[in-house]
């Protein structure tokens, strides 16, 4: 039995190699490429966030407006939606013994798991991190970097290394007054703007590369196409009876880290938390009406419930959204039925809203079954980014990049942003 049971698993492998193998297009990263040179990312925010300018694509057309201008360009009565995580001051500074200073960026909470429970611990919690200066750092029990006699010491806030992994580690915070972590964040820690702005965080950072409709904490780093928005925007939305939503994924710090490999199919994409509301999954199933994702984020978070929805029907239950899903196989639900299957679990268990993870990755080739429209900023190059804007306008990303590189936009966090209608022939 145990050998008809190996022989099992050996021919399931074998056969996820097979739909991988066939179904997964080769790319290679480098042809998702374009120079950009440094002083067109954008340093710094404009002073006035609706500002920026406005790429717009539609059918192969290129053209601009200042992103005030955002409202007159959306369909009436359409349905946009917003992640409205909030990006938490997740980078902290520590100090050895010896004198060598370890930076450690809080990803996720390990003990407890729940984000609202990590937050509200009032003496310890435990992170996976990222360690920067990590080989200096040999396991002894770390002080916070702060002057003596000040009310952050008083806290005694220590870190101490309870496991290793090349550059992340699993670490456990401790101190002392009984502020809650949330509290300990926003004393001690730093907003982690993206390594290629290549300069320390500043006071305006606080508030800058956070949405002005952030709620809930847990993102270390922004959803960055949420970054343009005003009040008068919002407000500017809602008078064309647009529908605004919010759904929630928490950004990760694998947003930063670059396609090493030359093939895509090596990439591993990093798990991220979302959650989405009954309300809105049952105006996504009802339909009739166009879908404005505001960023990749809830691209990815809307497009996940797909998948989820297949594993409710499958499973009885809602899973994780595995890197690959999308091309493993191809499946007999309608959007309507995956969707259905997720409100009815929730109804069947006095649910209010799904809570899962995804790893999904949208590359070329990808289909799309939710989103019609697409808010975002310009993305690096070589990144899974652009991957995803490849696959939504059909390929065409350099006429959009081109056009941007030659009319003076500005790029990455804060940087400009663009409207993107989906290519509908896919």
């Amino acid at each position: 039995m145990t050998y008809l049971r190996s022989i099992s698993s050996l021919l399931a492998h074998c056969q996820k190699l097979y739909y991988l193998c066939l179904v997964i297009p080769e790319i290679h990263i480098e042809d998702y490429s374009y120079p950009l040179p440094d002083e067109r990312i954008a340093k710094y925010p404009l002073p006035e966030r609706d500002s920026s300018k406005l790429l717009i694509y539609k059918s192969g057309t290129v053209s601009e407006r200042i992103f005030r201008n955002l409202p007159e360009e959306l369909p009436d009565a359409a349905l946009m939606v917003f992640n409205d995580t909030k990006v938490v001051p997740a980078r902290l500074h520590f100090l050895r013994e010896s004198g060598a200073h370890i930076e450690i960026f809080c990803l996720e909470p390990v003990d407890p798991v729940d984000y609202n429970l990590a937050f509200a611990a009032s003496k310890q919690c435990v992170w996976k991190c990222v360690i920067g200066n990590s080989k200096r750092w040999k396991g002894d029990i770390l002080s916070f970097d702060c002057p003596e006699g000040t009310v952050l010491a008083s806290m005694d806030l220590k870190a101490e290394l309870l496991s290793r992994e090349d550059r992340t580690g699993t670490v456990r915070f401790s101190w002392s007054g009984g502020e809650p972590f949330s509290r300990v964040l926003e004393l001690c820690g730093q907003v982690p703007i993206p390594p290629y702005l290549n300069r320390e965080t500043e006071e305006m950072d606080a508030e800058r590369y956070q949405t002005v409709y952030a709620q809930i904490r847990g993102s270390v780093a922004a959803p960055t196409a949420g970054l343009h928005f005003t009040e008068a925007v919002l407000e500017a939305i809602r008078v064309k009876n647009i529908d605004t939503e919010m759904v929630c994924l928490h950004v990760g710090a694998g947003t930063f880290l670059p396609v090493k490999g030359s093939l895509v199919s090596e990439h591993p994409m990093h798990r991220e938390p979302f959650s989405v509301s009954l309300g809105l999954l049952r105006k996504l199933r009802d339909g009739g009406r166009k879908v404005i994702a505001v960023g990749t984020t809830s691209v990815r978070t809307l497009e996940s419930l797909y998948y989820v929805g297949a594993s409710c029907i499958e499973n009885g239950r809602p899973e994780d959204v595995n890197q690959w899903a999308p091309y493993e196989r191809d499946y007999p639900y309608s959007t309507r039925q995956a969707l259905d299957a997720i409100i009815s679990y929730l109804e069947r268990n006095n649910l209010t809203e799904i809570k899962v993870g995804t790893r999904i990755i949208i590359v070329p080739g990808f289909r799309f079954r939710i989103v019609d429209m697409l808010v975002t900023n310009f993305h690096q190059p070589e990144s899974t980014l652009l991957l995803l804007i490849s696959a939504f306008v059909g390929g065409d990303w350099k006429t959009i990049y081109d056009y941007a590189l030659g009319h003076g936009f500005r790029f990455l966090s804060y940087g400009d942003s663009s409207l993107l209608f989906r290519n509908t022939q896919l």
